[in-house]
């Protein structure tokens, strides 16, 4: 969990472990275009009979009151009758499932477990079989079966399964996940075809939208709320390393988490992830992942490869208010360049080093996480239209977008000895493991991925991620160099490690 402000940011996937609820937190049956919504029967009403004519009395009569208007609790059409989410529901809820996941949670070994009788109530090992479980929801998006949920709902899952409304229930396989999205993709077993949820286009949702949210909250059941779009493009909310969310005040709780939000004809624009709360309850403010990158995520799933962000080779900033009036910009927008990777896509398109992006495909850039979100979205092996702001003048250029190479390979190793850097686990960067550890894609040098509890490395305060700069005086530029060195060295060592932003240099006799 993230508190932000005061202000506690859940996941929203409900468990049971303990008897307790946790906070873990993040074929269509009908056309959507022939969905009886509440647009269409308002637009309608204007041709429903009109009401009989009243003669208009001389005096005023009270509202009610014969030859008066009528009361204001009187329907005035069969449309004001019929106004409702029902059809609506009918036809998407079916598509919405509840997602169970149990993992094995150990145990000692019992006296009891060898016994002739008692035995037959403990596993192999002699443990009484116990599950921690979690609850959430899942939508339906094709009709073999495939089902998006989160995955913080399946996370360390032995055992999933699904039920629908109707009480049929599911076995079921995880396909693909990814923490760093917060999506998993599950595969039901068990014959179709099932009903779907159409994927709808999450780039045309707009500020103020009508939409449902259907999920099970706290385990009771499946259960429809509503409520609009309160703000699109949300960062920084601290779910997923994309951080680009639509926002809705419709009731969302835990339990709902994977849960469908649907726009009026019938689609999903989004998949309910996470909300802001105090008490664990809704307060009206829900964040869900775009169905724009559901797409991206199932599509990589479908064809058996794991989901990938595109590689360019160059790092960006946020445009401060400062640089805004330096480029003379209105307003702070746009993604500058930091950094370039020599020889990578952003290089070979003719990006800059200080260009400030400012749109792709013709859709604004706000910052860099937003670019972060187009891209992915985009996808491996497309070309996009890049416009970039370069000293007072606007040009567009074409970006390609590779998968991350692996060069150099990450040679990882595990250093023994007594040594500071005894019990680190190495390995080279490259921009895929850089993309993978979430670090900037030009990232170079030897990272550490991994410390063995205990170890001389532990006590000297290492941590996955920290990037071993130099040592003795001289640049480690891979993981076997770094070792040699050490092996060939007399104790006392002088190194520098870089965190995040800051540089440490220690010496140690």
């Amino acid at each position: 969990m993230k508190r932000t402000a005061g202000i506690v940011v859940l996941a929203i996937a409900a468990g049971t472990a303990a008897g307790a609820a946790t906070q873990l937190f993040s074929g269509s049956s009908r056309p959507a275009d022939t969905a009886e919504t509440p647009a269409r029967l308002a637009q309608a009403a204007p041709n429903a009979a009109p009401a009989p004519s009243v003669p208009v009395p001389a005096e005023p009569v009270p509202l009610g009151q014969p030859g008066g208007l009528p009361s204001p609790s009187v329907p005035q059409s069969q449309a004001q009758i019929d106004l409702s989410f029902a059809p609506l529901v009918r036809q998407t809820a079916p598509a919405v499932v509840n997602v169970y996941a149990a993992r094995a949670a150990p145990q000692r070994r019992s006296p009891f477990a060898d016994d002739p009788f008692f035995g037959r109530f403990f596993d192999q090992d002699g443990r009484p079989p116990r599950l921690q479980s979690s609850l959430g929801s899942g939508v339906i998006v094709t009709p073999d079966g495939l089902v998006i949920t989160n995955n913080h709902v399946v996370e360390n899952a032995d055992e999933v399964k699904v039920a629908f409304a109707d009480g049929r229930e599911f076995e079921c396989e995880i396909v693909s996940r990814d923490d760093k999205v917060d999506l998993a993709v599950l595969r039901i077993r068990g014959p179709g075809p099932f009903p779907v949820l159409p994927l709808g286009n999450s780039d045309e949702a707009q500020i103020g939208d009508l939409v449902l949210a259907i999920g099970n909250p706290f385990g009771i059941g499946q259960t429809v709320t509503n409520g609009i779009v309160s703000a699109l493009a949300r960062t920084h909310v601290g779910v997923n390393d994309f951080g680009f969310f639509i926002q809705t005040d419709a009731a969302i709780n835990p339990g709902n988490s994977g849960g469908a939000l649907i726009d009026m004809k019938g689609r999903l624009i989004g998949v309910n992830t996470a909300i802001f709360s105090r008490s664990g309850g809704s307060n009206g403010i829900g964040f869900a992942i775009p169905s724009n990158m559901v797409r991206a995520f199932v599509q990589a799933a479908e064809s058996g490869n794991a989901f990938e962000r595109p590689f360019i080779g160059a790092s960006f900033l946020p445009v401060t208010p400062d640089i805004a009036g330096a480029l003379g910009l209105d307003r702070p927008t746009g993604a500058l360049v930091q950094g370039m990777l020599s020889g990578g896509p952003a290089e070979a398109a003719g990006i800059e080093v200080g260009d400030v992006v400012m749109a792709m495909n013709g859709v604004p850039i706000e910052n860099p996480d937003a670019l972060g979100y187009r891209l992915a979205t985009a996808g491996i092996g497309t070309t996009v239209e890049v416009e970039v702001l370069r000293r007072d003048a606007r040009q567009t250029l074409s970006l390609k977008l590779d998968a991350a190479p692996e060069v150099p390979p990450r040679d990882g190793r595990r250093l023994a000895g007594r040594t500071p850097f005894s019990g680190l686990e190495i390995a080279n960067l490259s921009p895929k493991l850089a993309g993978e550890l979430d670090m900037p894609q030009d990232a170079t040098g030897v990272v550490v991925v991994g410390v063995v509890r205990g170890s001389f490395a532990d006590r000297f305060g290492f941590a996955p991620g920290d990037v071993i700069l130099s040592l003795n005086g001289e640049p480690v530029e891979s993981t076997a160099a770094l070792e040699s060195t050490l092996a060939d060295s007399p104790p006392g060592w002088t190194f520098e490690v870089r965190r995040g932003d800051q540089v440490f240099a220690q010496r140690v006799r």
